[in-house]
């Protein structure tokens, strides 16, 4: 076919249209050119991030996302990634390291890039684009001690479900110990992902039985802000009396009065990284597993100074 008669039936084609249908062509070729993600949220303002640098990364390469969303629950996970494997991904990215068992063979037998991301995974299924949850919180911890607080609380979420906020649990608690400070007073707030509401509830819970606690670590900036905001309801200085932390470096956290301290996890490098990983892997660049670690950066504000 000449390059006047290509152009012609695609001139055409565009003002009746008419959109390609690149079915066949995918079956010779066994390219899909999409990616399958899995998030946990969809109100998340950290994994959309996540979800933009890993969609930025892929365009250029003409490939597309296709989003599953989990709720935080494995099982879900499990059935959400069946479904998109029977799609034949490029790759694959999932958010956290925690799967069934099922799901797990599932991705070692897909024969496709596995990317996991948002932790370090102890067990790998392929590559890692993450970092350390608990050691993130662990120097939250170390700051709020040398400012001179030792009464420190965490304010946290189903522990089951949320297993990047469970890290973060187990880093403050680790932290403290090894201060030789009080590591029991932990506020459970909820179901993830925990809200501003859930956040205020905790707070004021806190508030009412443990009234000495001279700082709190919130498992998120929405869940700190509540909690700023039923000190603010109550009369409690923040930081005066009681200083508060979150995680995840939302905007809501640096436009509140006072300012939020808290950890940014570059969400959006995150899924950037990952995006520059599977180009690699696609083009032969890499071969054997990989792990691309993140590393935050602790964000001191008015609310802990």
């Amino acid at each position: 076919m000449s390059e006047a008669t290509r152009s012609a039936i695609l001139e055409v084609a565009d003002d009746l249209g008419y959109v390609f249908d690149s079915t066949a062509s995918n079956l010779r070729s066994q390219k899909t050119d999409f990616v399958a993600v899995t998030i946990p949220s969809i109100n998340n303002a950290n994994f959309a991030e996540t979800v933009g640098g890993l969609s930025d990364g892929l365009k250029e390469r003409g490939l597309q996302i296709l989003l599953g969303y989990t709720g935080y629950d494995i099982l879900e996970e499990e059935r959400l990634v069946e479904q998109l494997l029977r799609r034949r991904p490029e790759a694959i990215v999932l958010t956290g390291d925690r799967h069934t068992d099922r799901t797990r063979r599932l991705l070692i037998n897909a024969g496709i890039p596995v990317i996991e991301t948002w932790d370090l995974p102890v067990r790998p299924i392929g590559h890692v684009v993450g970092f350390s949850n608990a050691a993130a919180v662990r120097r939250m911890v170390d700051h709020l001690i040398r400012a001179g607080l030792a009464r420190i609380a965490f304010i946290g979420g189903d522990a089951d479900r949320d297993t990047r906020g469970a890290d973060r649990r187990l880093g403050f608690i680790a932290a403290m110990k090894e201060h030789g400070l009080d590591a029991t007073r932990l506020i459970a707030a909820g179901v993830p992902p925990i809200s501003m509401r859930e956040g205020a509830n905790a707070m004021a819970r806190l508030l009412e039985t443990m009234p000495d606690t001279q700082a709190v670590i919130c498992v998120s900036d929405l869940s700190a802000f509540g909690a700023l905001t039923e000190c603010q309801r109550r009369g409690v200085t923040v930081p005066g009396t009681v200083s508060i932390a979150g995680f995840g470096n939302h905007e809501i956290g640096a436009m509140s009065v006072p300012s939020l301290s808290t950890v940014n996890p570059f969400p959006r490098e995150i899924g950037s990284r990952a995006a520059a990983l599977i180009l690699d892997v696609l083009d032969g660049r890499q071969s054997g597993p990989a792990v691309t670690e993140v590393r935050p950066q602790l964000l001191v504000r008015e609310s802990s100074l």
